[in-house]
């Protein structure tokens, strides 16, 4: 069932209000939408997702090795970015040496469905 959304943004430079019609969903809000986008976007998320989805725990080495153009700063970034959104989450052990592991949390559970229709839309459109 398609729908339509009427979207009211002013134009940039201007004090001009631009309505336009696309198609959306009810109670759909782009602030929710950028959000959403903004907790998975980056060249590392999706990868490092995809992994804890493959198997969890990890543990940091095991995500490195997982993806060896990381680099150890960019992953340990990346890892705080989606602890810090309660996609995942870190369980540190107390142990000697540090025993870290990453799962997914229930949140991040919850983008299995759309991983899922992101990687059969990459299939459906040969990318």
């Amino acid at each position: 069932m398609a729908w339509q959304q009427t979207y009211t943004y002013v134009m940039a430079g201007t004090s001009e209000v631009v309505s336009e019609v696309g198609q959306g969903r009810p109670g759909c809000s782009i602030d929710r939408v950028e959000r959403a986008v903004a907790a998975v976007e980056g060249r590392w998320k999706l990868l490092i997702l995809h992994h804890l989805l493959v198997r969890e725990p990890r543990r940091f080495s095991e995500l490195e090795r997982a993806i060896p153009r990381v680099t150890q700063k960019m992953l340990i970034q990346q890892l705080r970015a989606l602890e810090a959104d309660g996609i995942v989450q870190r369980i540190v052990y107390p142990e000697v040496p540090p025993h870290v592991e990453y799962r997914l949390t229930e949140a991040g559970t919850a983008l299995v469905p759309a991983l899922n229709a992101l990687h059969d839309w990459a299939v459906d459109t040969e990318l």
